[in-house]
């Protein structure tokens, strides 16, 4: 038997970056924040992602249900792209009733249908919960920004990974997420630590949904509804925040678009 691991809101994983100094994030409800809005040339994103937006169902969920809201974003007007049907959606003990031929679940991606075989050919959904990959070894619950990296070209998609160490200047890293949130049919994926944002929590994955010059800060669109809301961070506190360490290496971000030829 295996412990399942829910530590902390939405634990990517266990984290061994420094606490940092609270930074002050605006809640997305309020004044500043439709003014911000309002005067983003960066928001392309924000209005697609907005239309597939969901919450993660359970605290360890966040990088699948990011996933999801990237995938069908990017596929949900592609009938040409054959996209799961989750059979928990509908009960079977009504599909008698219906029309023959009639499939009453719509094709799209689910936080349940996304851990099928494409992501066990990098993590198993017993891995995810918290089950050690082999006997002696530590459990590496949730996802890993390199783990979730290859899930998603598992699906098709095409990704660059950034992982924010030394290498990656704090320039670099702010001109590829607004040139990303400036352009139609890609998005930005980030993994960060909570408390480098002054948050409470741990690791943690959302995507950005605009930037804001006058600020300089992000949109990060949290699929953790239920604990925190969307807010604008500051860029250098996002960029310490993706800095900070995950398991075996820094944080970091996922430029993604469709890599299916004929899709968006």
């Amino acid at each position: 038997m295996y412990k399942l691991i829910f530590a902390l809101a939405c634990v990517a994983h266990a984290a061994a970056a420094q606490a940092a100094e609270p930074s002050p994030l605006v809640d997305f409800r309020s004044k500043e924040s439709i003014a911000r809005l309002n005067r983003s040339t960066d928001k392309v994103d924000f209005f697609h992602l907005v239309n597939q937006f969901e919450a993660q169902e359970n605290r360890a969920d966040c990088g699948p249900t990011t996933a999801v809201i990237v995938l069908n974003t990017l596929r949900d007007e592609n009938p040409q792209i054959e996209k799961p049907r989750d059979p928990s959606a509908f009960p079977s003990e009504y599909a008698r009733l219906l029309p023959p031929g009639m499939n009453p679940v719509s094709a799209r991606y689910t936080q349940r249908a996304f851990f099928d075989d494409k992501m066990a050919k990098v993590k198993t959904r017993e891995e995810f919960y918290g089950k050690p990959k082999s006997a002696g070894a530590k459990p590496d619950p949730g996802l890993q920004l390199r783990q979730l990296d290859g899930i998603l070209k598992e699906n098709g998609l095409d990704v660059q990974l950034r992982v924010a160490d030394e290498k990656l200047s704090d320039e670099t890293i702010r001109k590829e997420l607004i040139e990303n949130l400036k352009n139609e049919n890609d998005y930005v994926i980030v993994n960060y630590f909570r408390p480098a944002l002054g948050q409470k929590g741990g690791g943690h994955i959302s995507p950005l949904g605009a930037y804001d010059s006058e600020s300089d800060s992000f949109l990060i669109l949290d699929v953790n509804a239920t604990e925190h809301p969307w807010v604008w961070a500051p860029a250098k506190a996002l960029i310490a925040a993706m800095r900070a360490k995950d398991t075996i290496e820094s944080r970091g971000y996922l430029l993604v678009r469709e890599g299916i030829k004929g899709g968006k």
